[in-house]
Formats: structure tokens, C-alpha cells, sequence
């Protein structure tokens, strides 16, 4: 017995769709931008800042409260927001001894949102 799934993952006959070509090779970014939204992804990839951003996502907060709020020490929860904003993803503010940190933009915010939402369907 044939599988369905399989045989549904390739064409059956090879026929070049040249316009969709076309199409698609006027609109792909350059190898350098497809390899920094790879990286890009790749530092959604780590379960610990997924939980940072969560956090950063609901309120802005202080390596103290990120470190109580994930049961981490204030140095982990340091090196990750270090990466978080290297990658452009959080930003801080400093108010008298404490730094403060929250999402860098709304597009942080959306990334967060919709792979919420689509892991909810």
C-alpha cells in the first residue's frame, strides 16, 4: 500500500514553472540577509531566552527580577540578556544603580505572538 503522505512529497513528472522562478528570484534576499535571519532564528532556538523574552514581553524588568522570576543566578540570566542584546532584540535603560530591560521594538513583540499563536491552532 502506497503512502499518501509520501507520494504527495514530489512531482510525479519535472515541469519548470518558469514565471514562479522569475518571481521568486526577483524577490529573494541576498545570502547574507538569509544568513542573519538564520542566526536571527537561532537565538529563538535556546529555551532561556525564550523565557527572558516572555518575561521582557509582559513588563520591563531588572536582571534581579529576570533572575528571581526564572529561579536563575543574576550571572546566567546576564549572559543571556547579553546575546538578547547583541541581537538587537532587547534594549536597557539605566535608572540609578539598577538597568532595566525591555523588547526592542514591536517587531520582537509580534515574533513572540505569533509563534504563540500558532503554537495555539
Amino acid at each position: 500500500m502506497e503512502n499518501s503522505d509520501y507520494s504527495a512529497e514530489s512531482c510525479e513528472d519535472v515541469l519548470i514553472h518558469e514565471e514562479l522562478l522569475k518571481s521568486i528570484g526577483e524577490k529573494m534576499p541576498c545570502e547574507e540577509e538569509l544568513y542573519d535571519l538564520a542566526e536571527l532564528f537561532k537565538i529563538f532556538g535556546d529555551s532561556t531566552r525564550i523565557r527572558i523574552l516572555f518575561v521582557l514581553f509582559e513588563s520591563e524588568a531588572c536582571t534581579c527580577d529576570l533572575a528571581a522570576a526564572l529561579s536563575m543566578t543574576p550571572s546566567a540570566v546576564s549572559h543571556q540578556l547579553a546575546i538578547l542584546r547583541r541581537n538587537k532584540l532587547i534594549k536597557s535603560r539605566r535608572e540609578g544603580k539598577s538597568v532595566f530591560y525591555s523588547l526592542a521594538d514591536s517587531h520582537v513583540r509580534t515574533i513572540i505572538s505569533q509563534g504563540l499563536n500558532h503554537l495555539e491552532e
